[in-house]
């Protein structure tokens, strides 16, 4: 099965990228998969279901000891894949 994950993390800081948001970056951009996409205001990734799954679990624990008060993601199955 392949995921799709989206996340975001807070609190914003427009002027620079905190500390966690480069930490959640990190971890997506480090991890095995693919179709990975950073931005400002949004992340997404795609790839198998231990990967993206792995990689959710590292991002959170990672990202909310760097500072995040919140972590919003949308994990979907990519469809024609379940």
């Amino acid at each position: 099965m392949r995921l799709r994950v989206e996340f975001t993390t807070e609190p914003f800081d427009l002027d620079e990228a905190p500390p966690h948001a480069l930490v959640a970056r990190e971890v997506i951009s480090s991890a095995d998969l693919d179709a990975v996409d950073v931005g400002p205001f949004g992340n997404t990734a795609e790839g198998g279901a231990d990967q993206v799954l792995g990689a959710v679990e590292a991002l959170l624990r990672q990202a909310l000891a760097s500072g995040a008060t919140r972590v919003s993601l949308q994990v979907n199955v990519i469809e024609g894949d379940r």
